[in-house]
This record gives structure tokens, sequence and C-alpha cells, in this order.
């Protein structure tokens, strides 16, 4: 009888968990928020790439404003959802930044910037102040997308779609895995994300593979879900070939999010995937783009 009571006890601890953790997601440039189940959904900004902060408070993302007839200014804006009160970030010296990250306590928001020439990886304090670089892009370097922080708050991981590096804030290189040596027959673009598990261990690819789509509604590679171990530098596939996957972030070590579309549909949908083995639940939202969740 005890362990069944203590069997119990999990149970109901992980589920008050997953009640109190949310979820953000874009959808028709739009940033939502819902509980993990997908219930509870609310439009709360308009906007791309929304990410939660992970104590569930505040979601950072792209805003876009039309300033001609093809000019565009994007901005990173932050939404504190219990006041609902919006804040642009504007003092930061570019009209064009992407792909806002918070760190694991809040505190800060790392993404990149573009000022004319090349694209840097920078970093402000989460009210808008402390605007600073951590690395700045030469003429000869690759570019460096997707940033995402590691769990020490002290580095990142980034990749130019031929490695995937780690880099302190102070732009030092820490660690570098070639993705073609990890990831046969697969590349990483400048839209592929990153997002490392909270234990650290592994990061979680969206690669687009060197195969063969084979459906007439699909225009580009097929994409897959992989994940690289960071300490054995051996990459395993979790979606196959018939389900293509993108825009992955875990839940927790075992449990991750990711986007999928089946054939004949016309948009793409939310499911949850579990570890080992990778079982696929229904879909959770549909029309979803770039989710992300809170710890």
């Amino acid at each position: 009888m005890l362990p069944l009571l203590f069997l119990l006890c999990g149970v109901l601890s992980v589920a008050a968990e997953d009640s109190t953790r949310k979820l953000a997601y874009e959808r028709d440039r739009k940033v939502w928020v819902a509980n993990l189940d997908g219930s509870g959904a609310k439009k709360i900004g308009t906007g791309l790439f929304p990410v939660i902060s992970p104590d569930g408070t505040r979601v950072a993302f792209n805003t876009e404003e039309q300033t001609g007839k093809t000019a565009w200014a994007r901005h990173i804006a932050v939404v504190d959802l219990a006041s609902g009160k919006q804040t642009v970030f504007k003092d930061v010296p570019s009209e064009n930044v992407y792909y806002p990250k918070w760190s694991p306590d809040g505190t800060h928001l790392a993404f990149t910037l573009y000022d004319g020439h090349n694209w840097h990886l920078v970093m402000i304090n989460a009210d808008g102040t402390g605007f600073r670089f951590i690395k700045k892009a030469k003429d000869a370097e690759a570019t460096l997308y997707s940033p995402c922080w590691a769990p020490d708050g002290k580095s990142l991981f980034v990749e130019d779609m031929k490695n995937i590096y780690r880099i302190g804030l102070d732009g030092a290189t820490i660690g570098e895995w070639n993705i073609q040596k990890s990831i046969p027959n697969g590349d990483m673009s400048g839209d592929g994300r990153l997002d490392v598990s909270p234990d650290g261990q592994k990061l979680l690819l969206g690669i687009d593979m060197n195969e063969e789509a084979h459906r007439k509604d699909w225009d580009g590679p097929l994409p897959a879900i992989w994940t690289l171990d960071l300490a054995s530098k051996k990459g395993t596939r979790l979606t196959p070939k018939k389900q293509f996957g993108w825009d992955a972030c875990w839940i927790d070590d075992s449990t991750l999010f990711f986007i999928s579309q089946a054939v004949g549909e016309k948009t793409a949908s939310l499911y949850k995937m579990t570890l080992p083995g990778g079982a696929t639940s229904k879909a959770i939202a549909k029309d979803v783009r770039y989710p992300t969740v809170s710890r």
C-alpha cells in the first residue's frame, strides 16, 4: 500500500507542476499563451518568435513595424502577463533584431542584431537597460544563428549552419560540434532551432535532411528533429522520414513539443513527444509556430 501512495503522490505532484507551467506560441503572426495541454489559449500581442520567461510571468517576442513600402523595423518587446503591459526595447543600436531568448534566471535576454553589414550576438537586461555585445561579427566570419542559453546562465549555444558552438558571455568559444559529423545527411539553416535540455546534456536540433520529401504539397528540404548528446557528440533522429518535424523545444529532460504537418494539411500543428521511443501525442493545438514553455 505504501509504494502505491508514494506513486500517487508523485503523479499528483507532476500534474500540479504542469498546471502552473505555461506555453507560448505564434499563430498568424500573433502571440498566444496557453496551458501545457493547449487549453485556455489567449492572444496577448502581435509579433513573431515568442519566448515565455522561465517563471511564466512574461513573454518576449519580435515586433514588426512597416517603415516604408518594402522596409520593416523589428524590435524586441516584453509583455507582462498579469498586467498586459507591453514594453518595446528601442534603446538598441539597430532597427533589425531577432530571436530573443531568456536567460535561465529571467534577468536577461539574448538575441541577434543586424547593423547593416553583419549579424551580432547581443544581450540586454529584462527591463530593456544594459545593452551590450556578446560577440561582434566580422566580415570574414560566418553568421551565428539560433542562440539559446545554457542552464548555467553563463554561456549560450549558437550555430553557423556548419558547426554548433558554446560561447561565453565574453564571446570566447567554449565548445564546438561539427553538424555533419554528428548528423549524417543533414544540415542546419539560419532558421534551424536549438534548444538545450534542462540537465544541459542534450541539444534539440531542427535539421534539413538531404532526402526526397516525396510530397506534392511540400517545397523545400525534409525537416527532422534530432538530439545531439553534447558529451559523446552522437546525434539521434527523433522524427521518422514520414513525419516532418521542426521548431522543437524541451518540456523536461524526456519530453518535448514540436511542430509537424501531415500530408494534405494546410497548416502545422503542435505535438508532444515522449522519450525514449518517440511516442507522439495527438495534436495539442492547430496552426501553431515556434512553441516555448516556462520552467
